[in-house]
């Protein structure tokens, strides 16, 4: 795309025209020598009605005229060019001194006033160079609005174009995600994303693993827009192949490649480095054990950590680990708990901490536990809770997800 500011520092004036009005013979030569001189191209008139004429046909950049003249005077003529498509600077020139002239000159629109007879050709060749340079202003100032508004117009057809293709992507990033909840025996997984952008830098997955086992995790990846929603795209890879891997090892009666939540982080960590995009992502991963209702987990960074809703019991699991995709030697645990025999467990990106009316982190932490506490303890209830109906311009990612285990 050109640059308009660039552009109007090369501009380049047309010649100059000037058309010449003057019913004096000698006056009209003599003005018509000197301005020739200045190597102006002079087109001349006799009076106001043919200038007229010749200005239609062909409008100069200057016109000079008298006043007193046959068939139409230079006042009237003042005022047809003013009102023309192409009005251009006019100086007019009058025999008599008169103050009602002047008046009348300046009221009409006329850039400058001379008094004939004109024996200082300076004078003239001043007032000729002021209304040229304002013409020449006011010309670059056209090419700039012009160039401009195509700048503009292009810049808009740019916009348009990047959100129709980010458009695109959320639709294509939509079908990563879970496209419906999960019900599997008791236990029922629901979610909720809500994009800053267009596209989203939050992840989030639950999928069945054999007959006894429910894999989830949430992810928040580094940054926003399309690098992060390729993480994220990634992760979905990620998660695919380790899916595939575990049920051909379970059909082919082979160990399990990634037995535990930590195995799976590892790994995730380890391809998120080998992509070599220079993102990372926190994640809390978790597998539930339907047999025996009990939750294996790794953490990565991520926070706000799960809540678990039982009773009158609301609390954060416990847990740490290093982001995925900063270093390589990172290690990631393991944590196992007995689940109660009904619960709810919340898992947020921070991007929920963001919305919440509280100064600093703690507090922010505490809002959300009490407003999960304070909730019915569903997917609907904990979105209503946090007003996430009501949340427009956020300014990061959020996702919610639940997985609820009833009676």
């Amino acid at each position: 795309m050109s640059d308009p500011l660039a552009s109007s520092s090369t501009y380049i004036a047309p010649p100059v025209t000037v058309l010449l009005v003057e019913d004096d013979y000698s006056v009209r030569l003599s003005v018509a020598m000197f301005l020739e001189g200045l190597q102006y191209q002079v087109t001349q008139a006799t009076n106001g009605l043919e200038a007229w004429e010749s200005f239609k046909k062909n409008p100069p950049s200057l016109v000079i005229s008298d006043i007193k003249m046959p068939q139409m005077d230079g006042l009237e003529l003042l005022r047809r060019i003013a009102a023309s498509e192409h009005p251009v600077p006019v100086i007019l020139l009058s025999g008599v001194s008169e103050a009602s002239d002047v008046v009348d000159a300046l009221r009409s629109g006329a850039s400058d006033f001379l008094i004939k007879p004109i024996v200082n050709f300076h004078i003239l060749s001043h007032a000729v160079n002021k209304c040229l340079e304002r013409v020449r202003l006011l010309e670059q100032n056209r090419a700039y609005q012009a160039q401009l508004e195509k700048a503009n117009s292009e810049l808009k057809a740019h916009l348009h174009a990047l959100e129709q293709d980010q458009q695109s992507g959320r639709q294509l990033q939509l079908k990563l995600y879970p496209q419906q909840d999960l019900q599997i025996g008791n236990y029922h997984f629901s979610h909720r994303m809500i994009p800053s952008l267009y596209l989203s830098g939050d992840f989030l997955e639950y999928i069945r693993f054999g007959d006894e086992h429910l894999g989830f995790y949430i992810a928040d990846v580094s940054g926003h827009g399309v690098s992060s929603a390729f993480v994220t795209a990634l992760l979905r890879h990620f998660s695919l192949n380790i899916h595939r891997e575990t049920r051909e090892a379970t059909l082919d009666g082979k160990p399990i490649p990634f037995p535990t939540p930590a195995d799976a982080m590892a790994y995730y960590n380890r391809e998120l480095l080998a992509a070599g995009i220079d993102k990372y992502a926190t994640i809390f991963m978790g597998l539930i054990d339907t047999k025996h209702n009990t939750l294996t987990y790794s953490v990565a960074g991520h926070l706000p950590m799960p809540i678990l809703a039982s009773g009158d019991s609301v609390q954060y699991l416990k847990g740490s680990g290093m982001p995925v995709g900063i270093l390589l030697e990172a290690e990631y645990q393991n944590v196992t708990v007995q689940l109660p025999e009904t619960f709810t467990l919340v898992l947020c990106s921070d991007g929920v901490l963001e919305i919440l009316p509280a100064d600093n982190l703690i507090d922010k932490e505490a809002l959300l536990l009490e407003k999960v506490a304070d909730s019915d303890r569903t997917q609907q209830g904990v979105e209503q809770a946090l007003l996430l109906d009501v949340v427009s311009g956020a300014p990061d990612d959020i996702a919610v997800m639940t997985l609820v285990k009833t009676v």
